[in-house]
């Protein structure tokens, strides 16, 4: 088991993640969100989850950062209103519902495609996802080394070993929506329905994909 030291960067992403999560706390509770306490306690479960793994596997400072980061882009999502102007998918007026990019508009003058908040936190985080699978992977390699020398070499990401990341981290992205479909039992949601589902799995494929390039490319460095 590897035990890594922790540095001020690493306190701060705790300190940071645990003031976001204090914060959304008091947003859900004053807006009465009901919805978003099923997710906060989900996010202490993740957290607690990621900081077991990393004692074991020793993180890069970078892959906590982005893990952190995409915590608060869920929380900002979820509690955070958005202008009146804003064009939204749902009734819910949330960042969650934005479309970043509207790109086809109905007669009824309403968006209905393009590109929503929802799918850039999916594309993030599932991105991510991979990255740190692809850590852990290599990790685990290390420790599997029979000798010295083998612990010592460096562990490239052969198209093989990529694959396998971009897998686990899309596997990671089904266990949401069964997370998001446990919320929809316990009362109104703002998760949407089967289309809802349909590019939240699009949106976590392209974000698993171009995050498994970049560590093949950036491997081969």
């Amino acid at each position: 088991m590897q035990t890594p030291g922790y540095t001020k960067a690493h306190w701060g992403i705790v300190l940071a993640t645990a003031g976001y999560l204090l914060a959304a706390a008091v947003g859900a509770f004053v807006t009465g969100n009901g919805e978003f306490v099923f997710y906060l306690v989900v996010m202490v479960v993740l957290c607690a989850a990621v900081g077991w793994i990393d004692r074991r596997v020793g993180f890069s400072v970078g892959v906590l950062a982005a893990l952190s980061a995409w915590g608060a882009m869920h929380m900002a999502g979820g509690l955070l209103p958005v202008p009146e102007s804003w064009p939204i998918n749902g009734d819910q007026r949330v960042v969650y519902s934005w479309w970043v990019l509207p790109a086809v508009w109905g007669e009824d003058g309403k968006v209905v495609w393009g590109i929503k908040y929802d799918h850039v936190t999916h594309a993030y985080g599932f991105g991510v996802t991979c990255w740190a699978c692809w850590e852990g992977l290599r990790a685990a390699m290390r420790g599997q080394a029979s000798d010295a020398t083998d612990a010592g070499r460096v562990i490239r990401p052969t198209f093989g070993l990529v694959v396998l990341c971009v897998v686990g981290a899309l596997g990671f992205g089904a266990l949401n929506e069964v997370v998001e479909f446990v919320a929809t039992m316990l009362g109104p949601t703002n998760v949407g329905g089967y289309e809802n589902t349909g590019w939240d799995l699009v949106s976590n494929t392209v974000g698993a994909v171009v995050a498994g390039a970049a560590v093949w490319v950036w491997g081969k460095r």
